[in-house]
């Protein structure tokens, strides 16, 4: 039986490259819950809990997640055998509601004690297990500029780093943001595959319009034009429209990935493991859009490493990823606060093949973008043993 040891919640805020403009905020930083936990025998493990802005973009932000995790979810960890991962969060659900971006955190630091335990990779332990080493990675252009965008995406295909790019749009007059993707689809040719994520920004009315012409101009994929509430709306288009449409802020875990399903409200679902509530349900969301026959695109929250490969060892378990993935949170942040930084290459990234997540923290990083920097790297919690 394994008892918790220890276990350490605590924001690290990381600057990012450049500004990363969406509808909703323009982000300059990230900020990224972590969290340790460690057993009797000294196992570790890490996960993260990342949204977008603050409260902008969803129901928890950065100090919600660490609050729910300290206040709530580990007092429950104190009473389970924490080897038994799927029971654990079992126990966790029933205690704690909603809080999905929080319980991913949990459930990814637990999962990557398991594989430690076990010795393999958190991806053997999802599914029917891995089924794929690498991931193709989209790259977002977000600096709202036409040119900058352009210059950016030639770089990045120069670099064979992406070769999928996806805009932000849903800030300016519909025409204007298609104006704005009409050129880098013209310029990016069949080099690269070009889509947008409108972010819930627009009416029915607007994206039905928008959805015409951006098919028009040559853009792929059209991501949550509309709120993510309006089922009926969302059918309605993905039924008239010629542009799939991807549901994103609609996808809140299992349960509302068979109700877009059988309201046909989508062709295209993003994958997102925090979203979700954990890397076993983002499973669940893409068994259920594989068997409606809808396509497959690993989302992130633009978490840093630990989310991200968190997210990788989901996604190489899918059998059919036809849409790609959007895996480059760590590529927006000056630094990863990783001991080794994650293999992108060949416009993909590799998913470790090390036990548990196959990654490790640089404790100096954490210390130096922990916001709490006074802090202790780790406290220790009654096992109540």
């Amino acid at each position: 039986m394994a008892m918790l040891g220890s276990a350490d919640t605590f924001i690290v805020d990381v600057p990012t490259i450049r500004p990363h403009v969406l509808a909703m905020a323009t982000m300059h930083s990230q900020a990224m819950v972590i969290v340790r936990l460690t057993d009797g025998e000294g196992i570790e493990g890490v996960g993260e809990g990342t949204t977008i802005g603050g409260l902008s973009y969803g129901e928890e932000s950065p100090e919600s997640i660490k609050s729910a995790i300290d206040t709530y979810i580990v007092p429950v960890l104190e009473t389970c055998d924490i080897a038994r991962v799927g029971a654990t969060m079992a126990k966790v659900a029933r205690c704690v509601r909603g809080n999905h971006f929080a319980k991913c955190a949990v459930e990814t630091a637990l999962l990557d004690m398991a594989g430690k335990r076990l010795g393999i990779p958190v991806s053997e332990l999802i599914g029917r297990g891995r089924v794929r080493d690498t991931l193709p990675v989209a790259w977002t252009l977000a600096s709202g500029d036409t040119v900058r965008d352009i210059a950016e995406g030639e770089k990045m295909l120069d670099l064979a780093r992406h070769r999928i790019f996806k805009l932000k749009i849903g800030k300016r007059d519909v025409r204007d943001d298609v104006a704005h993707v009409g050129a880098i689809c013209k310029a990016l040719g069949s080099r690269a595959s070009v889509r947008v994520d409108v972010n819930q920004n627009w009416s029915e009315a607007q994206a039905k319009l928008g959805m015409a012409m951006l098919h028009d101009v040559g853009c792929d994929l059209v991501e949550q034009p509309i709120a993510g509430d309006d089922l009926a709306a969302m059918a309605r288009l993905t039924t008239a429209q010629a542009a799939p449409l991807m549901a994103d802020e609609a996808l809140h875990g299992p349960r509302s990935a068979l109700r877009i399903a059988s309201a046909g409200a989508a062709g295209v679902f993003a994958l997102k493991i925090a979203q979700s509530g954990g890397l076993f349900a983002a499973a669940e969301v893409a068994a259920i859009g594989t068997a409606a026959g809808i396509g497959l695109y690993g989302g992130t929250m633009l978490e840093g490493g630990v989310g991200t490969i968190a997210s990788a060892h989901v996604f190489a378990t899918v059998p059919e990823l036809a849409w790609g993935t959007e895996l480059f949170g760590p590529l927006l942040q000056v630094e990863e606060i990783l001991s080794q930084p994650l293999g992108y290459a060949d416009f993909s990234l590799a998913v470790p093949t090390g036990p548990g997540l196959g990654i490790a923290l640089d404790d100096d990083k954490v210390a130096f973008f922990r916001r709490d920097r006074t802090a202790p790297l780790f406290h220790a919690v009654s096992t109540g043993a």
